[in-house]
């Protein structure tokens, strides 16, 4: 967190804080600056977790959707493609019938 900050610019910082708010008021707002930081460190931590716990349960819902497609091929398939089969089927059906006559006279 503080990696940028040598310990001589952390000293400064706290003289300077120690003439602006005073010896009395300095470990009150010390504590009200840690407590902040920590709250601040902790509602971060659950919004990361909540988003890699919502990126885990996509790719999850993907990897299964994938699966189902590749043991299950006539589940991934349109639903109007068997519909289109039916009236090909029924036409090869009656061709037939027109036939079988035709050979038995």
């Amino acid at each position: 967190m503080f990696g940028s900050i040598g310990s001589m610019e952390i000293l400064l910082i706290v003289v300077v804080a120690l003439l602006v708010v005073g010896p009395k008021k300095l470990p009150q707002i010390a504590r009200t600056l840690g407590k902040t930081f920590g709250e601040f460190k902790r509602v971060t931590g659950d919004v990361q977790r909540t988003i890699n716990a919502e990126v885990d349960r996509a790719e999850r819902q993907e990897r299964v959707a994938r699966a189902k497609s590749e043991l299950l091929p006539e589940d991934a398939a349109p639903k109007a493609a068997p519909a289109k089969a039916e009236p090909a089927a029924s036409a090869e059906a009656a061709t037939q019938t027109t036939k079988e006559p035709a050979q038995g006279a």
